[in-house]
């Protein structure tokens, strides 16, 4: 084991440091390797080899310069041997040679000893030296490892620093941009709500200017409209225009600013005129073959009607104009209150357009402004790493500097050392050669009767035991035995001897530390790379455990920057929701894998996703005596009675007979209960303001036309005679304070019953916005159905605001005479009572 050790600290020195060449194969580096270590343990063989060769040529006066050389010529040993090497003649006896024979062999014991003790003392040198040569080795090793770690920390925090200083000006040119961008759409926004906003306040003058108790309308002149011909004030436009008759009116008018503002004016005054039509030719078209599309483009211009806004700048005395016929007051202040009330939606979109787009300017703020601090962050971090791990490369490579000149001073001690060993090896044995010569010329003089025969004590190799310690010195002891017991010849060597053993350094695994955060990914999506490192905190040594990896990757953002969503296949279709009268069966698609990236998907309703087709086309039979159909369901129902003063007579009787008509069809059970709400607003502005903004006094909604006539009953009977005793209100249309009604209403409602608001009405509300939020709300909780009855009523919108699928929520009629016919409560009474609730009669077609 020692041996081992020893060969490969000699071959490891000789390679290291060329004292084997390259023209030398690996076994003639072995040799040499092998040849140190003999050099310095100086081997029994090699001692005797020595020791021949010197004694072949040692001769009487040779051996007397060599103890000279020595110091070894006492006076004792020169009353023996003579100056020229000659052995004295001794007197007579035994005493004389006998003391001679002692004298030397203490003499070559005491050589032996010192020869015996550099070989110890040049052995224990030179595995200490080559001890500390590979400690030199292992450092330098250590500090180039840190080094080339200090290297990659250096290349990867000088990535960093080059992204950030590429990343933070071009988020902060993004950012000034995006906050000029923001402050550009919210001064145009701005401008638009100040516009808006004088616009109401404008028409607020004009409601109050024509409220129907001011003397201002005392003359009915004041209300007339001035029919004017399109030639008028050097317009293009042939269509004709209204305008009103009092200057002051007229006046306010033309100060409204809004597009929105002047097409609400004009289109709410145009159809006040009777018999307007008249005055445009209606000329014959001739035809033309259209094609027919199914989603017909919208035109980019908007289409003029025949009624066109008046020009600024008109002169009504020379233009013409004709007195039309005067409005009614009432009438006439309802159209104002839609006009406000259109402006108002202006207002309030525009003030939610406004909190939205500062919303989203300041989220996107905050998303920059954060990327730039993490950004700068970031960079302050890489540089503060760079500077440390730029350090720690230099520290290392003192380090390993210094170490490689202590190594190569290490190492010209070795040398100088191993020649100082071999020439006192040789001295040494030069020494026990001329003792020898002298004591065996000497052995020769038999004139004491001796016999000349001797014999030197002779030892085996010493034999070591186990190291103490396995590496970084320990003690070793050695034991040799004798081989050959002394006789007459010189004594026996010490048996024991202590030494030191694996002077070799300890291992020291590597300690590593902790994995830094994980770099950007390098790409948003399509496929990237992030990165993480860690530092060496103490490097692999002296065999012991290596670093393992200091660096990972991994991919990031594979998913593709566009791709758009998966579906699955389509479902079956289901039953057919209704009886009679046309139901539906639907099927469809449920996203089977998300979209990646900027992909689209088609919404839930979408018909890529939702297909219906239509089933059981086939009209249901009226019982017989009946005028409608029966719904045995357990429903709570609200029923909103439309009461505005755009029903005339004649559309309130035919809203009031279909009213009872649809009562009729719950009126055989006591399964479902019924609310009736009679709704319309004040007729003037001063009313309508105290029902729709801040009032500081309580506000009753009954003075808001908002009348609870029954709540939730199962007594049909009542409901249907309280229905009959109603009184038109004639007034304006809060649909969206309904609607809310209806919501608190449906509170005093069933667990277990189906919640249902069904709507009966003529026109616009007198707020598109304020309805649709209501209609938003109140589908929450129950189901919405509209009536809408007449061409006036918005269809559009109440598409949107009825529960969804609107085809089955929306009952739409062309007239009031069409209301009073059993078909629409039936339609309506099948689209609420659809499968297993709807008694019919036993035939049906």
């Amino acid at each position: 084991m020692m041996k081992t050790y020893r060969e490969c600290i000699v071959l490891a020195c000789l390679l290291f440091y060329g004292y084997a060449t390259d023209e030398l194969l690996f076994s003639s580096v072995r040799t040499d390797a092998l040849s140190m270590k003999e050099l310095f343990f100086r081997s029994d063989e090699t001692h005797k080899e020595s020791m021949v060769s010197i004694m072949a040529s040692m001769s009487s006066e040779k051996a007397m310069r060599i103890l000279e050389k020595h110091n070894l010529t006492t006076p004792a040993l020169m009353q023996v041997v003579g100056q020229q090497g000659h052995l004295r003649k001794q007197p007579k006896g035994y005493a004389g040679l006998s003391g001679a024979r002692k004298l030397l062999n203490s003499m070559i014991y005491e050589s032996m000893s010192k020869y015996d003790a550099e070989i110890a003392k040049c052995t224990e040198y030179y595995s200490q030296q080559c001890a500390a040569m590979e400690a030199c080795r292992g450092q330098i090793a250590a500090s180039n490892y840190i080094a080339a770690n200090s290297r990659t920390l250096i290349l990867d925090n000088q990535a960093r620093i080059n992204k950030c200083e590429v990343d933070i000006p071009t988020t902060k040119l993004e950012l000034k941009q995006h906050n000029l961008k923001c402050e550009h759409e919210l001064q145009k926004l701005n401008a638009r709500l100040k516009i808006v906003m004088g616009d109401i306040a404008i028409m607020t003058t004009i409601l109050e200017m024509t409220d129907c108790d001011k003397k201002f309308l005392q003359q009915s002149s004041k209300l007339a409209l001035l029919i004017c011909p399109g030639s008028c004030a050097s317009m293009t436009s042939q269509k004709s225009f209204v305008v009103f008759n009092d200057d002051r009116l007229r006046q306010k008018v033309s100060q409204l600013k809004s597009k929105v503002s002047n097409e609400l004016m004009h289109g709410s005054l145009s159809d006040l005129v009777e018999g307007i039509e008249s005055l445009e030719q209606v000329q014959e078209q001739p035809i033309i073959n259209k094609t027919q599309f199914n989603n017909p483009p919208i035109p980019r211009t908007q289409v003029p009607g025949k009624i066109s806004p008046w020009p600024k700048d008109l002169k009504v005395s020379k233009c013409g104009c004709h007195l039309g016929k005067s409005p009614a007051c009432y009438k006439l202040q309802e159209r104002f209150l839609l006009i406000q009330a259109g402006i108002q939606d202006e207002r309030d979109s525009l003030l939610e357009q406004i909190a939205q787009f500062e919303r989203s300017c300041e989220d996107t703020k905050k998303i920059l402004e954060t990327s730039i601090a993490n950004d700068e962050d970031m960079l302050s971090d890489a540089q503060t790493k760079l500077a440390a791990a730029t350090e720690k490369e230099a520290n290392a490579g003192e380090i390993a500097r210094q170490t490689a000149a202590e190594h190569d001073q290490l190492n010209d001690d070795l040398m100088k050392q191993m020649k100082t060993c071999s020439g006192n090896y040789i001295n040494f044995e030069s020494e026990l050669c001329a003792l020898k010569k002298i004591r065996g010329e000497l052995y020769k003089m038999k004139g004491d009767g001796h016999s000349g025969f001797f014999q030197d004590c002779e030892v085996s190799k010493w034999e070591p035991e186990e190291c103490s310690k396995k590496c970084a010195g320990g003690e070793q002891k050695l034991v040799r035995n004798v081989m050959t017991h002394p006789s007459g010849g010189a004594k026996c060597l010490p048996l024991l001897a202590v030494r030191s053993c694996n002077n070799q350094p300890c291992p020291v695994n590597c300690r590593l530390a902790a994995w830094s955060g994980w770099s950007k990914c390098s790409a948003d999506c399509g496929g990237g790379v992030q990165q993480r490192l860690r530092e060496v905190k103490i490097p692999m040594k002296y065999g012991g455990r290596p670093c393992g990896e200091t660096s990972e990757t991994k991919a990031c953002n594979g998913q593709a920057c566009e791709k758009d969503c998966e579906l699955g296949s389509w479902t079956k279709w289901t039953a057919c929701s209704k009886d009679c009268d046309g139901g539906t069966r639907k099927r469809q698609k449920f996203v089977k894998k998300e979209p990646e990236g900027e992909g689209a998907c088609p919404d839930q309703w979408s018909q890529k996703r939702l297909q219906y087709k239509q089933c059981n086309m086939k009209r249901c039979k009226l019982p017989e005596g009946k005028e409608t159909i029966h719904c045995n369901r357990t429903l709570d129902i609200v029923l909103l009675l439309d009461g505005s003063g755009s029903l005339k007579e004649s559309g309130w009787k035919s809203e009031i007979h279909a009213a009872r008509t649809f009562i009729d069809a719950f009126s055989d059970d006591e399964k479902a209960k019924m609310s009736v709400i009679l709704f319309s607003g004040p007729r003037t502005w001063g009313g309508v303001s105290k029902c729709t903004g801040k009032n500081s006094n309580k506000v009753s909604m009954e003075s808001c036309g908002i009348k609870t006539i029954t709540h939730l009953t199962s007594d049909m009977k009542k409901v249907r005679q309280l229905v009959t005793e109603l009184n038109w209100p004639q007034g304006s249309t809060l649909t969206s304070l309904a609607l809310m009604t209806a919501k608190a209403e449906l509170g005093l409602g069933r667990k277990e019953a189906k919640s249902v608001v069904v709507v009966f009405t003529d026109g616009r509300p007198l707020s598109y916005r304020k309805t649709g939020v209501s209609a938003k709300q109140l589908r929450k909780t129950a189901r919405l159905i509209w009536v809408p009855v007449t061409k006036n009523a918005p269809l559009k919108s109440i598409k949107e605001w009825a529960t969804r699928r609107w085809q089955e929520n929306v009952v739409s009629v062309t007239s009031f005479e069409a209301l009073e016919k059993p078909d629409v409560i039936t339609h309506l009474v099948a689209n609420m009572c659809p499968k297993r609730h709807t008694i019919l009669t036993n035939s049906r077609s």
